[in-house]
């Protein structure tokens, strides 16, 4: 029976019929081929075109191809368990819908409010990073030097606005209002570009490779130009008081913890269950395969990069104690290989596109759960025609665009992560208390050795957790705060829950 209170849960029956009501229902047409294609369409993007070369020159060093690795099977772990999820309650919401059925509507909502800041942050990070490529492809089309030039930013006078990342969230809220299915084809096209891109980083940057840039493999801690303290360090070193997270293997747990924002992204195929035409099979099928494709490229990028220059040459800071941005496109122009570095940045502005289309794609659903429940506004889950959540579509379009255009980039990335591994927590825990309280539901897919797998899922993300800055756990602990107010100021009374309890309900 639900429990009351905060801690009251929606059963998985009461979830899957409410897919089918008339005004909030989706569209169910894609497939497993769709899924894998929005999987390696959102994870290839920031990772490899942005995180790489900065990990490598900050963090990690050489060693950056492990980091990767450590990331990868962090992920793998929660993959297990979101997958059992989805092919279980093959429900819009992912996470939030999978703490509602297993911990109660409070924690259902802290997880939700929690992958809103993940996905808007993401998009908006995302969308900048688009920018900054766009600024470099203009720079080769019109002849200036796009280090030297920000084309993409007009300055207003009282704040910069980034016309660059507005007119990208601008095109694809249009191409999301669409349809689902129209963005799986425009995403499979763009997929190809990019794909086929990265494996041309790999063979043309083999020839570049010399044997003495992967020594040392871990650097000394502390051998960078800045080795980070006070808040900007990570809480494990904080705690601790040791040497700080500028290399050394504290350096690389902390640039495991960075580069997992390469991977978020596989988490958003289970967000699209209720559109999938068999979500039983498609998505557990669709994660794995988008997971395995992306962890070879991630790892055999990362080595011939750090193979090609040394790591010191990645490194964000300057001697003169300047900052400077280092990108993928850097270790071929050190080796004279501007054209293909011109390629690179093309293939990037090409591949972020899809990253931030697929991030507000998760978004979007997200949000259209929690309104459908009444925890935000219902009238975003209101869907029209053609089965699109349209207010939600252009509510998230509109803050992100704004988030993107107006305020700065720095540590975005690692807001993101913190609030993905909480996700990844919750629902590696919630997939053993399911296996509890309904083992009579049919699951399609069933994690082996699933306490020992979980246990190690929460483990694994514990530590990535630890590992990143102290600023973000500031952060992220302020915007849980703000969303426990709200919980209880708006969400609790108007709650679907609240109401079939018999309490009166505000609708709107």
């Amino acid at each position: 029976m639900p429990r009351s209170g905060l801690f009251r849960t929606k059963s998985i029956e009461q979830s899957i019929a409410e897919t089918d009501e008339p005004d909030t229902r989706l569209r169910r047409n894609l497939s497993t081929w769709d899924l894998t294609v929005f999987g390696v369409a959102v994870v290839i993007g920031a990772g490899i075109f942005t995180l790489t070369a900065r990990t490598a020159g900050d963090y990690s060093g050489p060693s950056v191809s492990i980091a990767f690795v450590i990331a990868a099977v962090a992920c793998a772990l929660a993959a297990l368990c979101y997958a059992e999820f989805a092919s279980t309650v093959p429900v819009a919401g992912s996470a939030y819908t999978f703490s509602f059925a297993t911990f109660g509507e409070f924690v259902a909502w802290i997880i939700g409010w929690d992958l809103i800041l993940e996905l808007a942050v993401g998009s908006a990070a995302v969308a900048k990073g688009w920018s900054t490529y766009l600024n470099t492809v203009l720079g080769y089309l019109f002849g200036f030097d796009p280090a030297s030039t920000t084309a993409t930013v007009v300055d207003l006078g009282f704040v910069e606005a980034d016309w660059g990342a507005l007119v990208l969230v601008t095109t694809l809220v249009a191409l999301l209002a669409v349809g689902t299915k129209l963005s799986s084809r425009v995403s499979m096209v763009i997929t190809a570009i990019k794909v086929a891109i990265v494996l041309f980083v790999i063979v043309l940057g083999l020839f570049y490779v010399k044997a003495a840039n992967y020594t040392p493999f871990i650097p000394e801690p502390g051998s960078g130009p800045a080795v980070a303290t006070g808040v900007d360090q990570s809480l494990l070193s904080f705690l601790t008081g040791s040497e700080g997270s500028s290399f050394g293997v504290l350096g690389l747990l902390a640039g495991a913890s960075l580069v997992f924002f390469a991977f978020i992204g596989f988490d958003i195929v289970a967000t699209t269950a209720e559109e999938t035409k068999n979500p039983q099979k498609s998505v557990p099928r669709g994660i794995f395969a988008s997971l395995s494709i992306v962890t070879v490229l991630y790892v055999a990028v990362s080595l011939v990069v750090v193979g090609m220059v040394n790591y010191t040459e990645l490194s964000t800071t300057n001697p003169d104690g300047t900052e400077s941005k280092k990108t993928l496109a850097t270790a071929f122009s050190a080796n004279g290989i501007d054209w293909a570095a011109q390629v690179i940045s093309i293939g990037a502005l090409a591949g972020l596109t899809t990253v931030v289309m697929v991030l507000m794609l998760g978004q979007i659903r997200i949000i259209f759960a929690m309104s459908r429940d009444g925890l935000l506004p219902r009238k975003l889950a209101k869907t029209n025609a053609n089965g699109i959540p349209a207010r939600a579509t252009l509510v998230v379009g509109g803050l992100i665009a704004v988030a993107a255009t107006f305020f700065s980039a720095d540590k975005l990335e690692e807001m993101v992560n913190v609030g993905t591994l909480f996700a990844f927590i919750l629902v590696s825990a919630g997939v053993v208390v399911l296996r509890r309280t309904r083992p009579d539901l049919p699951r399609a897919f069933r994690v082996p050795a699933v306490k020992w797998v979980a246990g190690l899922a929460i483990a694994a993300c514990l530590w990535l957790m630890l590992n990143l800055t102290v600023l973000t756990w500031v952060r992220f602990v302020i915007w849980m705060a703000l969303g426990v107010l709200i919980y209880f100021v708006y969400s609790r009374r108007r709650s679907v829950l609240e109401d079939k309890a018999g309490d009166p309900v505000d609708k709107s």
